[in-house]
């Protein structure tokens, strides 16, 4: 039986071809697997766990392929990264279509406020955020001290990443944040717990950022 070191789950709504790209770029002797099996998402050493569209169809999906409990099952016990929706899918409750979601976190998926999309200068800012935008990390506290997780190393501190959502977590627990960026008022956008690290920015379209986070994904020893 061949082994999978990384598998990128598929339930018909991740940029999976970009995704699987990136990580065989950055991990060309690893086994990259794109799958909708629970068997083979089970056996996998890695697993990412990408989205894009809207979360309720995002939910009915997962479920429609009999993959909620695999993916739950893979939180608790493999080092496991969540892309965009991927985040969002993770926390209770989502405000885009009053969804639930797999409550993995206590919090809730917020959209941006029309009230707030104004820049600095006044001036009017788009919904869904898209683009590049800085991401600054944020130290947490680790059996060996407060500092920034593993997934940021060799990356800078206010690094641009790429963006396309019209929503944001909040999580209850603020020791749950990674990473926030501005737009224009703080979100955050990079979570972190035991063998978890999910973000709400495209690292595989991030050029050497994401490649680099990438990378450190496939090296983790949570």
């Amino acid at each position: 039986m061949k082994k999978i070191d990384i598998a990128v789950v598929d339930y018909g709504m991740g940029n999976l071809r970009s995704v699987s790209k990136a990580l065989e770029h950055v991990a060309p002797t690893k086994t990259v697997l794109v799958t909708s099996n629970p068997h083979e998402i089970a056996r996998a050493d890695r697993i990412v766990f990408p989205g894009q569209g809207a979360m309720p169809d995002c939910m009915h999906e997962l479920d429609a392929r009999d993959l909620r409990q695999s993916v739950l099952s893979a939180a608790k016990n493999k080092p496991f990264l969540g892309i965009c929706i991927g985040l969002q899918m993770l926390f209770e409750h989502s405000e885009e279509g009053d969804s639930a979601g797999l409550g993995v976190f206590k919090g809730n998926v917020q959209r941006f406020a029309a009230a707030d999309m104004k820049d600095g200068n006044g001036d009017k800012l788009k919904v869904p955020h898209m683009g590049w935008n800085q991401v600054y990390q944020t130290h947490q506290h680790q059996a060996n001290g407060n500092q920034t997780h593993a997934l940021w190393r060799d990356i800078d501190d206010g690094a641009r990443f790429y963006y396309v959502h019209s929503y944001y977590v909040k999580p209850d627990d603020d020791g749950l944040t990674a990473g926030f960026s501005e737009y224009p008022n703080r979100f955050t956008s990079a979570i972190a717990k035991d063998n978890l690290f999910a973000v709400q920015f495209h690292p595989e379209k991030s050029a050497s950022a994401g490649l680099q986070m990438l990378c450190n994904f496939v090296n983790w020893t949570p």
